[in-house]
């Protein structure tokens, strides 16, 4: 039986993930809550959600999980949203902190790049634009919805890396594909069933890696 670890580091909403996971995958998976390195050790796939603040989330992961970074590197990766943003080089909230650098790029403010009618933190559903035809994509129609939550938004530079963009004042990164690893600055938990179509495909894919 293949194991999903989905990380508890303490700033996330564990449960809605757990329950959209527990629903796309079949009696070959068995999901759980990672406590330990240990428990990633274990794991076929990593799952990081998060919510917070990245200096926080940074400091939690590397005192409790060890060699997460490298562990990242070499199992099927699903992060979202904190889980999204903490792969790039650095991100800027609270006066900036250096992330996994796994994806080129920062993580940066909403304030002073957006109209200052516009609301801080984006929060709602808006539109995904897909840059691939990726398998992740599959049955998922381009600039379909999805549920955002952020203060902060994050632009690769790497345009292959790019999954999909979405508009919010600027054009953002919202989703990045490399190697084994994806991850989306929005909500698929949360984002009906579109969302649950991606977690679907994720699974899918990820059987397909080496």
């Amino acid at each position: 039986m293949k194991k999903i670890a989905v990380i508890d580091y303490g700033m996330s909403n564990l449960h809605s993930v757990l329950k959209a996971f527990q629903y796309v995958t079949n009696k070959n998976y068995e999901i759980s809550v990672a406590k330990s390195i240990k428990d990633i050790l274990d794991a076929s796939i990593i799952v990081l959600p998060g919510q917070g603040a990245a200096r926080s989330c940074m400091q939690r992961l590397s005192t409790n999980y060890p060699d997460l970074r490298k562990h990242i590197l070499n199992k099927p990766f699903f992060g979202i949203c904190l889980g999204f943003q903490i792969l790039f080089e650095k991100s800027y909230e609270d006066n900036g902190v250096e992330c996994f650098s796994l994806i080129k790029g920062s993580v940066n403010s909403f304030t002073g790049k957006i109209n200052s009618k516009m609301k801080v933190p984006h929060m709602g559903w808006n539109l995904v634009k897909q840059k691939n035809n990726h398998p992740l994509w599959k049955s998922i129609p381009d600039k379909t919805f999805f549920y955002f939550v952020h203060s902060y938004y994050a632009q690769t530079q790497i345009k292959s890396n790019e999954c999909s963009v979405t508009q919010y004042g600027i054009d953002f990164t919202s989703s990045v594909i490399k190697d084994n690893i994806f991850a989306c600055q929005f909500h698929p938990e949360k984002s009906s069933k579109y969302g649950l179509q991606l977690i679907s495909n994720f699974i899918n894919w990820s059987e397909t890696l080496k």
